[in-house]
């Protein structure tokens, strides 16, 4: 086996320490609640659906993440080794959950009222979902010249970002569109419950484990 990397050492060593805490937090959160609230008071629910299905995915996704480095003993996909107020999981931060808290109603809004509508001879809920793809794989180079998000494989970093905009992202956005386009809130409510129920059980197994 590999011995872990530098970056996963570094991520490691504060992983869901609670003295790393800080005040921004709080207007993080409150940030949070205002968006949803906002939204609730408007009733727009398959919008609130759709941010619910993102953030969710994205809990999933960093789950796995997890999960590899517990398996390889080398580093995951992705790490968040750099200064944090709490670091939840090894790729995943307080700061970066409450983005994706709410980065899904904020790309939900871009969607036209047209599901068939094409930008570009592209239906545009796949345009959106590319576009805000490469957009936040841009996001993620950045943070990586800064050290603050790091990757340590050969097919996935800068060099090779197919698999980051497929995987690390495009899943988020192709299943909030979909739960955002569903006919029914039941279904709506079905879906993203489905999603959080596996979500709530992977974390609580692995978890418990001592694998995430």
């Amino acid at each position: 086996m590999d011995e872990l990397t530098d970056f996963t050492k570094q991520a490691l060593s504060i992983l869901r320490d609670p003295s790393t805490l800080q005040w921004y937090v709080i207007p993080l959160l409150a940030l949070t609640f205002y968006v949803y609230a906002n939204e609730i008071e408007r009733k727009n629910w398959s919008l609130i659906l759709a941010g619910l299905a993102f953030w969710g995915m994205d809990w999933i996704n960093e789950i796995i993440n997890s999960l590899i480095l517990h398996f390889t003993e080398f580093a995951p996909l992705w790490c968040a080794p750099g200064k944090t107020a709490y670091l939840i999981l090894v790729g995943l931060n307080i700061e970066i959950a409450f983005m994706f808290s709410i980065a899904g109603i904020v790309w939900t809004k871009m969607l036209p009222d047209d599901k068939n509508l094409k930008i570009l001879g592209i239906n545009n809920r796949l345009f959106i979902a590319i576009a805000g793809s490469i957009f936040s794989v841009f996001t993620e180079v950045l943070l990586n010249l800064a050290d603050m998000l790091t990757w340590e494989y050969s097919w996935w970093n800068i060099k090779a970002p197919w698999l980051i905009i497929l995987f690390g992202y495009m899943t988020f956005f192709i299943v909030a569109f979909w739960v955002y386009d569903m006919k029914t809130i039941k279904q709506k409510i079905i879906s993203v419950a489905t999603i959080y129920t596996i979500m709530i059980i992977s974390a609580l197994v692995f978890g418990s484990l001592g694998w995430i």
